[in-house]
């Protein structure tokens, strides 16, 4: 450039002045904010996807917890069982009417252990039972969340080719990929 009003071109501001030309208005800019906006939903997304799964994980050891808990509690019935069974023989072998009404109060109070023990035991099977179900709609959730930030990744993706390669209809896609991407997403908010 020179200070008598005479201008000279260099190469780079030929291929600004061509690209401005050539390029459709506001093409990489439209791009830019698509990307940014979808990178920032599927981060939100990522995270929402990671949370249910560690929410999974954890019910799903809640209920493993609750099935040895069960699983404790029917061992213990089994040997009140046990014990009730040697009680009852020991009524028909006792010589003494007083020996068998002592071993029939063992009988009698094995009895109503092993039905409370019983009780105990099916609750903890119920509460394993539920425990189960959370963690799986939680995986599910995962799932929904997981299919969410692919679509949105794909359609970064998309936006970056449509900017490499200038093509409008590659932006569309972009934004219907994305849309999908969004669709997912609210499916797993709302939990479905």
């Amino acid at each position: 450039m020179s200070g008598h009003g005479f201008h000279v071109h260099g190469p780079h501001d030929h291929e600004l002045e061509h690209a401005a030309q050539h390029e459709p208005k506001g093409f990489a800019g439209q791009l830019a904010v698509i990307t940014a906006v979808l990178a920032t939903v599927g981060a939100f997304f990522s995270y929402m996807g990671g949370a249910t799964q560690a929410n999974a994980g954890i019910l799903k050891n809640d209920a493993a917890i609750k099935k040895t808990e069960a699983s404790n509690q029917w061992n213990y019935y089994q040997a009140k069982s046990s014990k009730q069974s040697l009680a009852e023989l020991a009524v028909e072998l006792a010589p003494a009417e007083e020996q068998k009404a002592r071993y029939r109060d063992k009988v009698a109070r094995y009895e109503k252990e092993k039905a409370d023990i019983k009780a105990q035991a099916e609750k903890l099977e119920e509460e394993a039972k539920h425990f189960d179900e959370q963690s799986e709609a939680q995986l599910h959730m995962h799932h929904r969340w997981a299919q969410a930030t692919t679509a949105l990744q794909v359609s970064i993706a998309l936006a970056a080719i449509a900017l490499l390669t200038k093509r409008r209809w590659m932006e569309w896609a972009t934004v219907g990929v994305g849309g999908v991407g969004v669709v997912l997403g609210a499916l797993a908010w709302m939990h479905i």
